[in-house]
């Protein structure tokens, strides 16, 4: 069942998207297109940034407030 759920966030929009990007300037750096340089300063970015909000919503996720049946149990 764990493997459904991984599959099934890997399919969300924004890791589409990073995976995307990464290819697509893959493939250009590789033909010539774009230099190498340029390639891994915005692989870099658009990797920071998606790991960056990953970890933040799983901050933001373990802050949620507890429910007055957990308040009432301690």
């Amino acid at each position: 069942m764990n493997i459904l759920k991984n599959c099934a966030n890997l399919v969300k929009v924004k890791t589409i998207v990073t995976l995307i990007v990464i290819v697509v300037f893959a493939v250009l750096a590789l033909r010539g297109d774009v230099s190498p340089d340029n390639v891994m300063i915005i692989v870099t970015s658009v990797i920071a940034f998606y790991f960056g909000t990953q970890h933040e919503k799983k901050i933001a996720e373990s802050a949620e407030p507890t429910t007055d049946t957990e308040t009432q149990e301690q």
